[in-house]
């Protein structure tokens, strides 16, 4: 049996099409990928099967086509540079569909069960009783991981249960059929997550509390003049709590000047500067950081076939991969029978 070759740094990360993307997005793994594309192989999936795990309904997945859209352009004017890695969509590569199927023998229910982000997800998504394709999630995650061979899943702590489901079926192929997949490696990110306007746990869409990277400067005025702070702080001249305010929190990561920061927070505490005059300059300091990301936006927008030429060259190269893989896969099970 020939193994396939792998790199040693190839990379799989990727986002579900569900609408634009965010600062939340931006500070838990779109910077990090920017950096990634220059080190690493990388293969960006846009999961839009996935998405049909909660959101299988005809109105759902006539929304897709235009959030890839979407969340293409918020790639490319964050950084992402399709001549440096591989944007792929998931239902273009039916070699992902077919490694789901076989990994599905090799995985049993209760495993899959004792995931609580499933459960999570299903409550998010107002799901009483869980479809098969839920409880299965993990599963196509790990074809979607092991379709390209990656050796590297770039993930935050709370999903490291669904790397360790991939580890677990990729050993377990590996010891029944022969060698066939690496076993990828965790790489776990900054654990920096940023909190909604709304100060109520992570930036989310659904939750209405999110600043998307697309927003206008208005848009971003608005919000930002709009955001929780200290609820105990009625006045200015009260002093105020800095840990667990959210208008801080966003100028630690966007503000650079952070002598201006430092002051801010000094006069805060000591109720010497009130919460407008702090989400003002809040306000300056994210459009300054947004102002050349909606520029390349902008510029991307110009070219009508653009986001269409980049996921179709990307697709293609992954089903040059998956295909290799898929290969390998029916040459380890025998499954060569009666083929041309």
């Amino acid at each position: 049996m020939r193994k396939p070759e792998t790199p040693k740094g190839r990379i799989l990360t990727g986002d579900r099409p569900t609408g634009r993307l965010h600062l939340g997005h931006y500070v838990g793994s779109l910077k990090n990928r920017v950096a990634l594309q220059d080190q690493y192989e990388c293969f960006f999936i846009i999961a839009d099967l996935h998405v049909l795990t909660t959101r299988p309904e005809k109105e759902s997945i006539a929304s897709i086509p235009g959030n890839i859209n979407e969340m293409v352009l918020d790639y490319l004017a964050v950084g992402i540079d399709p001549s440096r890695c591989n944007i792929f969509l998931q239902s273009g590569v039916p070699e992902i569909a077919q490694l789901n199927l076989i990994f599905e023998m090799l995985v049993t229910l209760p495993r899959l069960e004792r995931l609580p982000t499933i459960k999570d997800m299903a409550d998010a998504a107002g799901i009483e009783a869980l479809p098969f394709g839920l409880v299965g999630y993990p599963v196509l995650q790990a074809a979607d991981i092991l379709a390209p061979r990656a050796t590297l899943v770039p993930v935050g702590r709370d999903n490291l249960p669904h790397v360790e489901i991939t580890r677990e079926i990729a050993r377990r192929f590996n010891s029944l059929y022969g060698e066939v997949f690496p076993i990828p490696e965790p790489m776990l990110g900054s654990e920096d997550t940023l909190p909604g306007t709304d100060g109520t746990g992570k930036m989310s869409k659904s939750l209405g509390n999110a600043i998307c990277l697309s927003d206008s400067p208005e848009d971003v005025r608005k919000l930002v003049m709009q955001m929780y702070t200290d609820p105990n702080r009625i006045r200015a001249d009260i002093p105020g709590n800095v840990e667990g305010n959210p208008v801080f929190a966003y100028h630690d990561h966007f503000n650079p000047n952070q002598e201006e920061v430092e002051d801010l927070k000094t006069r805060y505490r000591q109720g010497r500067v009130g919460d407008v005059e702090v989400k003002k300059k809040l306000v300056t300091a994210l459009n300054a950081f947004l102002d050349p990301i909606r520029e390349r936006r902008r510029q991307a927008e110009q070219n009508p076939d653009l986001i269409r030429d980049i996921i179709l060259t990307g697709t293609a190269r992954m089903r040059e991969e998956a295909g290799e893989t898929m290969r390998c896969v029916r040459e380890a099970m025998g499954l060569t029978y009666f083929r041309a």
